[in-house]
């Protein structure tokens, strides 16, 4: 949830709560070397927000991942966390495999797609318990590929295409990113061609099912058939 719940009902007398966003906006990674950790994280794409020194014992640089509403920052005298110790931080995407070459492509190493053949394999760092290859069905939450920053903070990519209820409002349903949007008409395209087969004829309100398709899937709704 992006909320928290804060009970007024000492105050009032009644049970009510009171809705303040907070938003997760930014996470701390330890690192050794600055200038190595900001061409690293240059190289995989991120946008570059800030790299601020007002002085010989302060240093700040913020990336933000494509698409996401937190960034993230390591420099100098940001935190006393042993550098590396940050391990799986998420990275949630509409397209596993485009997002793996993607970084391959830059020059990254990136571990094998995998999913989990037994719970909490995707937290082990050894092959004891991954099975190659994606979720079958690519079942959303279900596949993730790793890589590691030079100090070994490690990232993990998670393909999320379906939200669990809940987690979408499905009267503001939005992408984050052309490539999500594009990857969501894929999916659409793909179910609208089995609806199709389905009813045996075209069907000439497809935009109406393509919408309602991306929103229920967004919002983790019932799909239409």
């Amino acid at each position: 949830m992006s909320s928290t719940e804060v009970s007024s009902s000492e105050v009032t007398g009644t049970e009510s709560a009171t809705k303040v966003d907070a938003n997760l906006e930014v996470v701390v990674v330890s690192v050794t070397d600055v200038d190595r950790a900001k061409e690293f994280y240059g190289s995989l794409g991120w946008r570059l927000d800030a790299d601020v020194a007002p002085g010989d014992d302060f240093r700040l640089i913020q990336f933000t991942p494509p698409g996401s509403g937190c960034s993230i920052q390591f420099g100098t005298n940001l935190t006393s966390a042993t550098p590396g110790s940050a391990q799986s931080l998420y990275l949630a995407v509409s397209d596993i495999e485009a997002a793996r070459d993607e970084l391959i492509a830059r020059g990254v190493e990136v571990g094998e797609i995998f999913h989990e053949g037994k719970p909490g394999a995707r937290f082990e760092y050894g092959a004891n318990g991954r099975v190659s290859g994606p979720a079958p069905d690519h079942g959303s939450y279900r596949s993730f590929a790793s890589f590691s920053d030079p100090d070994g903070n490690g990232w993990l990519f998670q393909e999320v295409t379906t939200r669990l209820p809940g987690r979408i409002d499905a009267a503001a349903t939005s992408f984050a990113s052309v490539n999500d949007l594009a990857s969501a008409l894929r999916r659409a395209s793909a179910a609208h061609g089995e609806h199709e087969k389905r009813i045996g004829q075209a069907d000439p309100d497809w935009p109406d099912w393509y919408s309602q398709y991306m929103v229920a899937e967004r919002a983790g709704q019932e799909l239409p058939t």
